[in-house]
């Protein structure tokens, strides 16, 4: 069967099953909407914490991206890893305690200030959609390739699919679906990383493959070769590198999708152990995405370069390169007519182009793995893109119907009018949503690392400081989170003009040697010192706010919710 006949077969499968698992979930209540009703198992919330938090930058982008940068591509590997390790320690136990629905919940109580409550469900919902467009594209990608539908059209599909489990089942729906999509895109992405490692280096655990081979030395030497900048030394500027680091960490610490991951477990200990889950999860893509990377690389370089263009139409073995060449994510042109494919640094005359978002999707096909594991990995790559989509939607629904609806709006509505509320909400973010997937304004990776930043200065330092700063009142969150976000939104837009707004060069270079991607952490610095200095000039909050902080961070309680 061809390729495209397999990618059917297990996307279809993929597709009824999380369509079966949203129907069986559904759910009648806003505590089963918003939270699966508190009672999701430590070990199946990890799993989906996982699948949640491993969106299409991380199956499809984060592969490509050390690829095609080396060294200065880890920079998104030790953010995102190391952000997760602290949530799971600093955050996750002590907002579970807090018992919430949302994180717009928790700053509106811990803040005691309505407003506070508006000004974080307005960032959740920024920065909810800013990510939501990185994980639609991801969903156009594989559908361009593998069914042959253009962008727009793959981008349908998915939105389709998630807002039928979402809208049901809410939350419950997603996590139970979330778990499968986990199951769906580990193996997807583990089985072809094993194969082609044990193809290269005869050894099929692929980190151990990388490290005992010499496949990263040959790669740097192809990447001076062809005059592209080292691959195992970095290129950017260090304050770049720890500034896009930092920004990731504290981004993924702050992300509202995640964080309500801990609300849906029945206690405190539960988000502990789930949180332990969710790292092994992580930790089994991650560990293997830079082996991936440089092992796919390779193959494709070799695969490509020098490659007459007769054989291009005539050799079965490259129908793949005929394929993605009609999607528009890899350009092959002969430039200067010698009848030969040749890669160069220079623009003008680079004859192999290469979108670092098809690396993983395009790697058991350039490897010769088969039709049955291309298939699994078209399904993995679309578990791991919907996964995302669907919690980031259910933060814009609930931002939108619970924080604003609720409790702002209307207080007195009923429990059948907020779970409808929150039905439509997401019908209209899924189509908000399918927009940005067929106009986003970067590749996967690019976007997510937009979000992550926005979140780093909007959502983290107000949360740290409801934990740890009894001091901290409202004022000073309302301005921090207003100053943080403000000033990050506008010098990515700025320093990305040339993509959203069609200028000829960039409307404001990096900011102190920072570009678009690490400046979340300039925002989170003013955010602490805008919130810190706000505090201290104005009245300190309510006493039962300060022992209701305090009573959060003693260790008691552990096996329950001491705020529900």
């Amino acid at each position: 069967m061809s390729v495209e006949t397999w990618s059917y077969i297990f996307i279809g499968i993929s597709f009824a099953g999380y369509l079966y698992i949203g129907y069986m979930n559904r759910v009648k209540t806003t505590t089963g909407f918003y939270v699966a009703g508190r009672g999701i198992p430590a070990i199946a919330n990890g799993a989906a914490t996982a699948a949640d938090w491993m969106s299409a930058a991380s199956f499809i982008s984060m592969a490509g991206l050390i690829a095609f940068m080396g060294y200065d591509g880890t920079v998104y590997l030790m953010g995102w890893t190391g952000g997760y390790v602290l949530l799971a320690l600093f955050l996750a136990p002590y907002l579970r305690k807090y018992g919430k629905y949302t994180v717009p919940d928790f700053v509106g109580d811990r803040y005691y200030s309505q407003t506070a409550r508006l000004v974080a469900a307005i960032c959740a919902i920024f920065v909810s959609f800013t990510y939501v467009a990185g994980q639609m594209r991801g969903v156009g990608i594989v559908f361009s390739r593998f069914l042959g539908l253009p962008v727009w059209g793959g981008v349908f599909v998915g939105v389709g699919i998630v807002g039928f489990f979402a809208v049901l089942g809410g939350m419950k729906g997603i996590t139970w679906t979330q778990v499968a999509q986990y199951s769906v895109l580990i193996v997807a992405y583990l089985i072809p990383a094993w194969t082609l490692s044990a193809k290269l280096t005869g050894i099929p655990v692929p980190q151990l493959g990388l490290t005992f081979s010499d496949f990263v030395p040959k790669l740097n030497q192809l990447h001076i070769d062809f005059g592209l900048p080292s691959y195992i030394n970095s290129n950017r500027n260090m304050i770049d590198v720890l500034a896009i680091t930092f920004a990731l960490m504290v981004g993924t610490a702050g992300l509202p999708h995640v964080i309500i991951r801990f609300y849906t477990v029945p206690s405190v200990r539960d988000a502990r152990y789930s949180s332990g889950w969710a790292l092994f999860f992580i930790a089994l893509l991650y560990t293997t995405a830079p082996a991936l990377a440089v092992f796919a690389k390779f193959n494709l370089i070799n695969t490509l370069h020098n490659l007459p263009t007769s054989d291009l139409e005539s050799r079965e073995d490259l129908a793949w390169a005929r394929s993605w060449g009609a999607s528009g994510l890899l350009k092959l042109n002969d430039i200067n007519g010698d009848g030969v494919f040749q890669m160069t640094a220079a623009k003008d005359t680079n004859e192999v182009v290469i979108d670092r978002d098809i690396i993983v999707l395009s790697t058991p096909e350039v490897a010769g793995l088969g039709g049955p594991i291309v298939g699994l990995v078209a399904a993995g790559g679309l578990a791991a893109a919907l996964s995302t989509a669907a919690g980031l939607l259910l933060v814009i629904s609930s931002s939108l119907s619970h924080d604003i609806y609720f409790r702002l709006i209307n207080p007195e509505a009923t429990e059948a009018q907020r779970l409808l509320a929150g039905r439509i909400i997401i019908l209209g973010a899924v189509v908000v949503a399918g927009y940005f997937g067929i106009n986003p304004p970067g590749f996967v990776a690019e976007v997510v690392a937009f979000a992550f930043g926005l979140a780093a200065a909007s959502f983290f330092p107000v949360i740290i400081m409801g934990i740890f700063d009894k001091r901290a009142n409202d004022k000073g969150a309302i301005a921090g989170m207003i100053v943080g976000i403000v000033f990050t939104a506008f010098m990515i837009m700025m320093q990305r003009s040339t993509k959203l707004f069609g200028t000829a060069e960039p409307l404001i270079g990096p900011f102190l040697g920072i570009g678009a991607q690490g400046i979340g952490t300039i925002g989170m610095l003013l955010h602490f010192v805008v919130a810190i200095a706000v505090s201290r000039m104005t009245e300190p909050p309510p006493q039962e706010i300060q022992d209701m902080v305090e009573s959060v961070r003693i260790p008691r309680g552990a096996g329950e919710s001491a705020f529900h």
